[in-house]
């Protein structure tokens, strides 16, 4: 073999680059010239325009989805939103003149995607907002705003505006029963900043909370610059004052409490009078008890003692009074409406462990009141005592009398609330429309008590709303004190008698029927609340946004 035909094999295989001995279907066949592209990927797409097709730009009107447009160019800051409800983005238009608390609720219940941007503050500084004092502010504001019995949505909304109002819009308040905590991101990139602050002591103070209403409504104000260390100063000014009325007016008013109660029931001038001495009798002792450090489980076990040895005692001594009305007058200085209205609002509006504190909290008042009444009636009944729980049934109808009696209730009640002097005309006058309205449709309509209670509920919480939005203030002060001719002491008092006397079941009906009237009550007072936001304009485009039923899942 020659030296050329040495080399023509392996100049072959040389310029093949494969093994002769392995073969591929995609391999090249040798003498096949393929023209080689420098430029084309070996990668390709199906929606690639084809070499040699033409397309010009789109027609006009023509949207993007041809196979033969050239897709758009994605820009981040232009980007689409990534997921659309059903009805659409919703537009957000806050309008400022009304209350913060509409605005901060309506905010509270859209996602924080949706929430639109706060606008510049005059009083944020330069440097941004010390967040850590922001939230240090906001937590003391949501501490006193919670003692003094505000509801827990209340509370997340007062506590979302004071952030906002120093720029922080990025911020989740969170509240329970004993619990507040707020959290604040700056962004998504950087790691949130938490704080917490545990509420120990409860105290009614409604003067407080208004002025805690006025300051957060005045943070809240565009037009307001006020600085940290001012809203400070007005908050240490708040603790520091002292309560409204001095201790011996709060305890005659829980006596003339008693007594306007013991009229409403069918009680005569020296009822009134042995209801008002039972009542300051255990206003006293629960003072003395508390003063010791017992729990309040036990200042209500006390409490509701005198009264019903009053009672008892006027009955072994003959005296031609009606003791129940003695002993009711008593117990509806001690019945706790304000944690009852405030717990099944919490349940309605979503925040059910708190809910569920705030009923568990009004259950064990409950007990101790029962409690204390049936140690006496215990022993008015070994005593020989002929107490009658028929006497329910005879209870006299005096209009005048009994709208009288309401509205000197509410006015003693709205006193022991310790309420601001110029809330307490309307809301005497609110708790005497009250007792107007379920005279009118119980005595007069014969309509059951339950409804007729609950109707009149809703008017005060219809009242107290409208009130409140008048003054931009709480409606607590509204509406808790026009609540007390309303609630069930007759049907309690009636219910613990028969089980001190053995009648088991209608001592249950009783009882069941003083649940079914508080509940009434508490459910009156927030549907009235939420028909005056229903057909008033809120501080958004669009209606509150309400929670989605789970349904079972």
């Amino acid at each position: 073999m020659s030296e050329a035909e040495d080399r023509k094999p392996q100049s072959d295989e040389a310029r093949s680059g494969f093994d002769p001995e392995i073969t591929s279907e995609f391999a090249i066949p040798a003498g096949l010239a393929v023209p080689r592209t420098g430029g084309e990927p070996e990668t390709t797409s199906e929606f690639a325009v084809p070499n040699g097709l033409d397309v010009g730009p789109p027609a006009a009107g023509e949207g993007e989805g041809s196979q033969f447009s050239l897709p758009s160019t994605y820009s981040a800051r232009e980007a689409p939103a990534a997921f659309t409800p059903p009805d659409g983005v919703p537009v957000v238009s806050l309008i400022k003149d009304l209350p913060w608390q509409d605005r901060m609720r309506t905010m509270l219940r859209m996602p924080v995607s949706d929430r639109p941007a706060p606008e510049p503050r005059p009083k944020v500084e330069e440097g941004g907002p010390a967040v850590p004092r922001v939230l240090d502010l906001t937590l003391r504001i949501g501490e006193l705003l919670l003692a003094g019995g505000e509801g827990a949505e209340d509370v997340e909304a007062a506590m979302f505006a004071v952030c906002r109002s120093y720029g922080l819009d990025r911020c989740e308040p969170n509240v329970t029963f004993t619990l507040l905590s707020i959290s604040y991101q700056p962004s998504l990139v950087e790691d949130p900043v938490t704080a917490s602050r545990t509420v120990r002591r409860r105290g009614t103070d409604y003067t407080r909370l208004a002025a805690v209403f006025r300051l957060v409504d005045d943070l809240s104000d565009p037009e307001s610059h006020l600085s940290l260390e001012e809203a400070y100063r007005r908050l240490a000014e708040m603790r520091r004052n002292r309560h409204p009325y001095p201790t011996w007016v709060l305890t005659s008013a829980s006596g003339l409490l008693a007594g306007a109660a013991s009229v409403l029931v069918g009680g005569d001038l020296v009822v009134f009078v042995a209801a008002a001495l039972g009542a300051m009798l255990g206003d006293r002792l629960a003072w003395l008890c508390a003063g010791r450090g017992l729990p309040e489980f036990y200042q209500f076990l006390v409490a509701a003692m005198p009264p019903a040895a009053i009672g008892i005692a006027l009955t072994l001594a003959d005296v031609e009074v009606k003791a129940s009305a003695v002993i009711t007058g008593g117990l509806f200085a001690l019945l706790p409406g304000r944690a009852l209205v405030a717990g099944v609002q919490d349940g309605l509006t979503g925040f059910y462990i708190t809910a569920a504190a705030r009923l568990l909290e009004v259950m064990y008042f409950f007990v101790g009141i029962v409690a204390g009444v049936l140690v006496m009636l215990y022993v008015g009944v070994q005593l020989g005592a002929h107490l009658n729980p028929d006497a329910a049934l005879g209870v006299t109808e005096r209009p005048l009398w009994q709208i009288g009696a309401s509205m000197l209730l509410s006015l003693t009640f709205a006193v022991l609330l310790q309420q601001e002097r110029s809330t307490v005309l309307a809301v005497t006058l609110n708790g005497g429309v009250a007792w107007s309205v379920y005279g009118a449709m119980h005595y007069a309509g014969e309509i059951s008590p339950v409804a007729s209670t609950a109707v009149a509920a809703g008017v005060v919480g219809l009242f107290g709303q409208l009130l409140s939005r008048y003054r931009f203030a709480s409606a607590l002060p509204y509406t808790t004190a026009a609540i007390g001719p309303l609630l069930p002491g007759s049907a309690t008092y009636f219910g613990l008698l028969a089980i001190a006397q053995d009648e088991l079941d209608a001592g249950l009906v009783s009882i069941t029927k003083a649940a079914a009237l508080a509940m009434a009550i508490a459910i009156g007072v927030n549907l009235g609340s939420e028909i005056s936001r229903l057909f008033l304009r809120i501080g958004s485009a669009e209606k509150r946004r309400a929670a989605k039923r789970t349904r079972g899942f």
